[in-house]
């Protein structure tokens, strides 16, 4: 169920997703890979091999990366039709007013019956908000589709352009996804509004389409099972706080979902193996990049001049193994 029609509309992140072979690099622990991520051509608006950090005073630092940069609309268009061709039906333009026991009511009064709820709502999923009490760092976001080459890499900018946060340009076939996240108390008053216009307005060309969303940058949140009910990407927290990759995590964390499921229903295995699956497969990364985080949230409360001297070649070994969600120090 899903309250968008068609699904996948409104446009709501950057887009970017690693390719598969840089997918096993990040994740080894995942088994399967190509089975899961099977994106169609028509989906993929541009690839690239190259990531740029680019410090305060503009100036970049390449590291090798294999990405893809999506056509969003088109990506969530085709897992939809992979799903419905293994069974699944969908019920869209629908909204879920509460969820009781086994119970899911819809805002037009129908009433839907379930074994197991699934919540895949994302940073506001109202059975998290129901049912779980755990709070979360929601970074706000705005980006928009603007016409124009405006890189040859894909480029996470980082310092007072976005505090807390970074910047990126992410270049697609003839457009550039272009935007920013922030930490509000990092902001110093100022808007994300102002922050993410005065970022944009540095490239020139027109603009085909302004978004938003929030992302969730705690990391996973501590139990995925209540009862009956799952949480499952953003409102489980799926999200890698160190590069705000959500995408394949959550693909990962649904293939899991859906197989404990499928399980339990028929062969009475205990819901609870979904979060020891995530463990195995995702738990080394999850926790690798929320200490990441916690470092560079640190870092980022310095001054430009000081990220500037920061960012040099003697230091590039870690952040980029901060931004990869590896290890920074091997004494940890």
């Amino acid at each position: 169920m899903d309250g968008r029609d068609p699904i996948g509309t409104p446009l709501q992140c950057g887009e970017l997703v690693p390719t598969n072979e840089e997918m096993k690099r990040l994740c080894p622990d995942v088994p399967e890979v190509d089975d899961l991520f099977r994106t169609p051509d028509e989906a993929i608006s541009s690839t690239s091999g190259k990531m740029r950090i680019v410090k305060p005073n503009g100036k970049g630092m390449d590291f090798k990366f294999g990405g893809m940069v999506l056509d969003r609309v088109a990506h969530d268009e085709a897992l939809v039709k992979l799903a419905a061709s293994s069974g699944a039906e969908f019920l869209l333009g629908s909204r879920v007013k509460r969820v009781e026991g086994e119970s899911v009511l819809l805002s037009d009064g129908t009433v839907l019956k379930g074994k197991i709820i699934v919540g895949a709502g994302g940073y506001n999923d109202p059975i998290r908000k129901k049912h779980w009490n755990e709070k979360s760092l929601n970074i706000p976001v705005k980006f928009v589709l603007k016409e124009g080459h405006h890189s040859d890499a894909l480029e996470l900018h980082f310092g007072s352009v976005a505090p807390g946060g970074y910047a990126w340009v992410f270049p697609k076939e003839s457009v550039a996804n272009i935007g920013l996240g922030v930490q509000r108390k990092m902001s110093k008053g100022r808007s994300l509004e102002s922050y993410a216009n005065e970022f944009i307005e540095r490239y020139e060309g027109e603009e085909s389409f302004r978004g938003a969303g929030y992302l969730p940058m705690s990391g996973t949140i501590g139990q995925f099972v209540k009862g009956n009910y799952v949480l499952v990407g953003d409102s489980a927290g799926m999200v890698l706080p160190s590069n705000g990759a959500g995408i394949t995590i959550a693909m990962i964390g649904g293939r899991i979902a859906g197989q404990v499921i499928s399980e339990h229903i028929n062969d009475g295995l205990e819901l609870q193996e979904y979060q020891r699956r995530w463990e195995a497969q995702m738990g080394k990364v999850m926790r690798n990049s929320k200490r990441s985080f916690k470092i560079g949230s640190l870092l980022f409360r310095f001054p430009d001049w000081f990220l500037n001297i920061a960012f040099n070649p003697l230091t590039r070994g870690f952040i980029w193994r901060a931004v990869t969600c590896r290890k920074m120090f091997w004494v940890f």
